[in-house]
């Protein structure tokens, strides 16, 4: 699996098709979170953009590679394996944005509560921004599996289902990254933190599985 990931790392690195959902997010950061802003508000935003953006990268390692190089790699190590990596490659790709950002928001927000007077302790902060934002990172990746090949083949329906899938998943109230988001927001009021492990352990569930059926479906449509 590892020379696969190095594969496809190359793949995406030289491709350049990473800078546009890199620069987006780069650009959010610089608008939506301010020099001196509550730090878990800031949290929050940092990773509530990074659902679309990891579904984004998803796509971009799945549908990047030339049809001649995926006939290869597939025969070698098998579809499965091969399409494994793609999705891997896209969530670790979308993991290092999110440590950028939740590093960011630490140098550059204000550890205290929405009322600037209530102290935030740092640390504790910084990990629930951190898993906040790796419980979008992986929802985003789901989303990214499962509306792109070899589930969805149509492009224009690839997209706008990811669209879609993406806008609900961060407006509904029964969204793990919903509620991991909301928690940074609402803690904010009362300059509380907490560490949103549920929200994680469900987006770790429904990840794998969502990577599971398109690998599956990819061995059998290669």
């Amino acid at each position: 699996m590892i020379p696969l990931l190095r594969y496809h790392s190359a793949l995406l690195l030289r491709s350049h098709r990473w800078l546009p959902p890199v620069l987006l997010y780069a650009a959010f950061l610089a608008v939506g979170v301010q020099s001196g802003g509550p730090v878990l508000d800031s949290y929050g935003l940092a990773s509530f953009a990074l659902l679309p953006l990891a579904a984004w990268l998803c796509r971009i390692c799945v549908t990047g590679e030339p049809p001649a190089a995926r006939a290869c790699a597939a025969a070698a190590t098998g579809p499965g394996r091969a399409h494994l990596a793609r999705v891997a490659t896209g969530a670790l790709s979308a993991g290092v944005l999110a440590l950028a950002g939740t590093a960011y928001v630490a140098l550059v927000a204000d550890p205290h509560a929405s009322d600037h007077r209530t102290a935030v302790p740092e640390v504790p902060a910084f990990c629930a921004g951190l898993l906040a934002a790796l419980v979008c990172v992986l929802l985003g990746t789901a989303v990214g599996a499962l509306c792109n090949w070899p589930v969805l083949r149509s492009t224009g329906w690839s997209i706008l289902s990811a669209l879609m899938a993406a806008v609900l998943l961060l407006v509904g109230g029964a969204s793990p990254a919903n509620a991991a988001v909301s928690g940074l927001i609402t803690g904010s009021v009362h300059g509380t933190v907490t560490l949103p492990w549920l929200p994680l352990i469900s987006t770790a569930v429904i990840a794998a599985a969502a990577t599971a059926v398109a690998c599956r479906l990819s061995s059998r449509r290669s």
